[in-house]
């Protein structure tokens, strides 16, 4: 039996469609790569809002406005919610919001982590939270909340690039767990603290992190090969590579490794860092082609996500929350499709236990 549920139907969709055979995913009849090229994270959310909530002309102007009033929940952040790893610190606060289901608490959710992670960051290091300027643009003014300061041009893009390749990817984990809670007619706050809750395990959102564990350990470019060759021979998993879905390259990495290059071509990366990156993934990719050549291990999204967020001054305990200010775009779409058009999801176990005596 299929316990993992692959090739089970779980909804019909018109969100996002991830084609795993041929490395393709498409939101809404726009692929990524035109996605990435013409489209800010406001530009994705109103795609991805379109029929759900009424759509102003203004979008940008409302999100903006929505982080104003998101971080005014940041003064009631005490030290024991500040001593929390970054996500859970999010997590408590983003349960304190309002459980509606108009587009003013979508925009409240989308605006949440963007201003959460950031000032909880800030707090934890002992510096003042930085109120949000609704001015900005979204990503850029995620950054300059995180650093005090405005960012260049190509660290906005850059992370505007990130936000809107993760926003949707079909129905992995944290997904199908808002659309489970959204089926129940819970609210929108609900739904996206089960998919938060979904997101933060180790094999779903949590593993750019160890990317960075692994350049960290395989040290230059030189010493890549012996070191990639000893992990495999131990039996450890390269972090990076491999996807439940994709049975090619993850289309995301490129989009994201173009974003990483953009970074490094205004000075924002150490060459010698991504000089390690690119080194790593090749001798990776070459050592998994000729060790395990019956399994498709390409690179996927997570690594050049880890060296993307590493340059723009994310530390690696935040990284699972920042994947969830681009993700929460996509739950907060697939809640309100779930509630409008689906039935409340309740599938059928099969009992392997034991059974009770008959009486004799």
């Amino acid at each position: 039996m299929n316990t993992g549920l692959e090739d089970v139907v779980a909804a019909q969709t018109i969100l996002s469609d991830v084609d795993g055979a041929n490395g393709r995913l498409i939101v809404r009849g726009v692929s990524l790569d035109d996605l990435v090229a013409t489209s800010s994270y406001e530009d994705l959310l109103a795609l991805l809002f379109a029929g759900f909530f009424p759509l102003p002309a203004d979008l940008p102007a409302q999100l903006g406005a929505a982080r104003v009033c998101i971080f005014a929940h940041v003064a009631s952040a005490d030290e024991a919610l500040i001593a929390l790893p970054p996500v859970d610190a999010m997590r408590a606060l983003l349960a304190r919001t309002e459980d509606g289901d108009d587009l003013t608490s979508a925009l409240n959710l989308v605006a949440a982590p963007a201003v959460f992670i950031p000032a909880m960051l800030r707090l934890k290091a002992g510096k003042p939270a930085v109120a949000p300027d609704p001015a900005r643009g979204h990503a850029a003014d995620i950054l300059a909340m995180l650093t005090g300061t405005a960012p260049t041009s190509q660290q906005a893009a850059a992370l505007d690039r990130y936000l809107v390749t993760v926003a949707d990817h079909g129905l992995n984990a944290s997904t199908f767990a808002a659309r489970v809670v959204a089926s129940t007619k819970a609210g929108l706050t609900s739904s996206v603290l089960a998919a938060l809750s979904a997101l933060k395990g180790p094999l779903h959102g949590g593993a750019p992190g160890p990317v960075l564990d692994m350049l960290d350990a395989a040290g230059s470019p030189e010493q890549a090969p012996a070191w990639i060759e000893a992990e495999l021979a131990r039996g450890e998993r390269l972090m990076g590579f491999g996807h439940r879905i994709y049975r090619v390259r993850d289309p995301r990495a490129d989009a994201l490794k173009a974003a990483v290059r953009l970074l490094a071509g205004a000075g924002a990366i150490d060459p010698a860092r991504l000089a390690l990156a690119e080194a790593l993934e090749g001798t990776a990719l070459a050592q998994l082609k000729a060790k395990k050549p019956d399994r498709p291990l390409d690179t996927n999204v997570e690594f050049y996500t880890a060296l993307l967020l590493e340059a723009l001054g994310f530390p690696r305990e935040a990284f699972t929350g920042v994947f969830a200010m681009g993700r929460v775009g996509g739950w907060l779409a697939h809640a309100r499709e779930q509630a409008e058009t689906g039935r409340l999801i309740r599938p059928l176990s099969v009992y392997v236990g034991p059974k009770p005596r008959e009486a004799a």
